[in-house]
């Protein structure tokens, strides 16, 4: 119990540790081949604190919010980088960045918030559904060419890291509830470590990058901490428009503000990019998680 609490509690700084360790260790990135089966660990985890009760409850209202800040997301990012006087390339990086899906650990920086997280899992799957057809759709809108974007990447990540492990830890949490409840105090610790590792690896994975500190990259930096906090508040207001509950206010910021920065770099070599226009996700993914982690502590302390 007290390790569970010093994970948990501590989470930002073990993020912040993730990436040094990884900037200064590349060999890290190994951990990265084994992205997929982190993820299953960290959704399956986060769900077990789900009943179907908990999925069939969730506010509709809500999830309508945030699907319509979801849409918006591109146009931001777009405009970001516009602002920032950015390439074609990196304007490019931030457009694919704002239309993907949010960032598959979503729902778990929502658990440790203490908010909604039937309501984060839910607009996980139905936005990543959505960004099948919405990804290419905004790129090719704002950027004025068309852009192949493997959709098939989208859904498969969907149906292998999200779907079957989220659907299994329900079904289980709501057929064998004493069982499960017992460890209530561990899942989201679980998924802890499973974000740690992942930042890490992705952080090692992209140390040469990292390490150039260039005014480039200074400015960068800059447009993902805007569209990391920007998206935070529209998922916040837009939830509160619609008479959302604290709890489900944290999913809508979560939900809005995080964006799967994995996949909006895999899609930038899908879409036959340069590699710098990938520079945007991966700036992104750090920002997202020391952000996310913060918040998450500010939640639980009040």
């Amino acid at each position: 119990m007290r390790l569970a609490r010093l994970i948990d509690e501590y989470l930002i700084g073990w993020v912040i540790l993730a990436v040094l360790l990884g900037v200064l260790v590349p060999e890290l990135s190994v951990v990265t081949r084994a992205s997929t089966p982190i993820l299953v660990v960290m959704v399956g985890s986060t769900s077990l604190l789900l009943s179907l009760g908990d999925v069939q409850g969730i506010n509709r209202r809500v999830l309508g919010g945030i699907l319509l800040a979801h849409l918006a997301m591109p146009l931001l990012a777009f405009t970001i980088a516009t602002v920032l006087g950015l390439s074609p390339a990196l304007t490019a990086g931030f457009v694919l960045l704002g239309a993907v899906t949010p960032e598959l650990v979503s729902p778990t920086m929502t658990a440790l918030a203490d908010g909604d997280i039937a309501l984060s899992s839910i607009s996980l799957v139905a936005i990543g559904l959505l960004s099948v057809l919405y990804t290419p759709a905004s790129v090719t809108a704002l950027l004025g060419e068309t852009v192949h974007v493997d959709s098939g990447h989208l859904v498969s990540e969907l149906l292998v890291a999200v779907v079957p492990p989220m659907a299994i830890a329900v079904l289980a949490r709501s057929r064998y509830e004493r069982i499960i409840a017992r460890y209530d105090d561990y899942y989201t610790s679980v998924a802890s470590v499973m974000v740690i590792l992942i930042i890490g690896g992705v952080a090692a994975a992209n140390a040469t990058h990292l390490r150039a500190v260039t005014p480039l990259l200074a400015l960068v930096v800059t447009g993902a901490f805007a569209l990391n906090l920007l998206g935070y508040g529209l998922g916040w207001t837009v939830a509160r428009l619609v008479d959302a509950t604290p709890a489900e206010r944290l999913a809508g910021t979560f939900a809005v503000g995080m964006r799967d920065f994995a996949v909006a770099a895999a899609l930038v070599v899908a879409a036959g990019f340069p590699a710098i226009a990938a520079l945007p996700a991966i700036c992104f993914g750090i920002v997202e998680m020391v952000t996310s982690a913060a918040i998450a502590r500010l939640a639980t302390r009040n």
